[in-house]
């Protein structure tokens, strides 16, 4: 018989996936329409997490791009994609992974598609987001928080 564990099972759901804000602004639009298109790309990203009630959490990552052509703004794109997680059963350690990395990763191809449709719908060439390393992002945090703080342990 296998060895008993006296720690529960993890579990992991997606309760509900949304879109929490959107905002699509063309400061400079009908004149940026007859410009020649070279565009420069300035991308963010933002992640907060709320618990909730029990084990259920909410992962929002935020996402912001701003274009440019020759310093004139062509358009600023922000969404929030949201999702409402259940975890149940990780240790301290697994949780920031989990809603660190994890959880954005779920919910980014989901602000990609929106970002992509604001800005067809707003008149611009397509803009596809490339694919985000959120293992890296999440360690380069970890190693930011423990520079910060020296003497402090990173949850690795």
């Amino acid at each position: 018989m296998a060895e008993e564990s006296t720690s529960e099972e993890k579990q992991f759901s997606i309760q509900k996936i949304h879109t929490k804000d959107i905002s699509f602004e063309t400061p400079n639009s009908p004149k940026i329409f007859t410009e020649k298109w070279e565009p420069t790309v300035d991308f963010n990203l933002g992640t907060n997490v709320e618990p909730l009630e029990n084990d259920l959490f909410e992962v929002s990552l935020s996402v912001t791009v701003t274009v440019k052509c020759n310093d004139t703004t062509a358009y600023l794109v922000e969404v929030t994609q949201a999702g409402i997680f259940s975890l149940a059963g990780f240790s301290e350690q697994e949780m920031g992974p989990m809603v660190g990395s994890f959880c954005p990763n779920i919910l980014f191809p989901y602000a990609r598609e929106v970002v992509t449709d604001l800005v067809a719908k707003g008149g611009f060439p397509q803009l596809l987001l490339a694919p985000v390393n959120f293992d890296a992002l999440y360690s380069q945090h970890l190693q930011q928080a423990q520079q910060q703080a020296p003497g402090s342990n990173a949850v690795n």
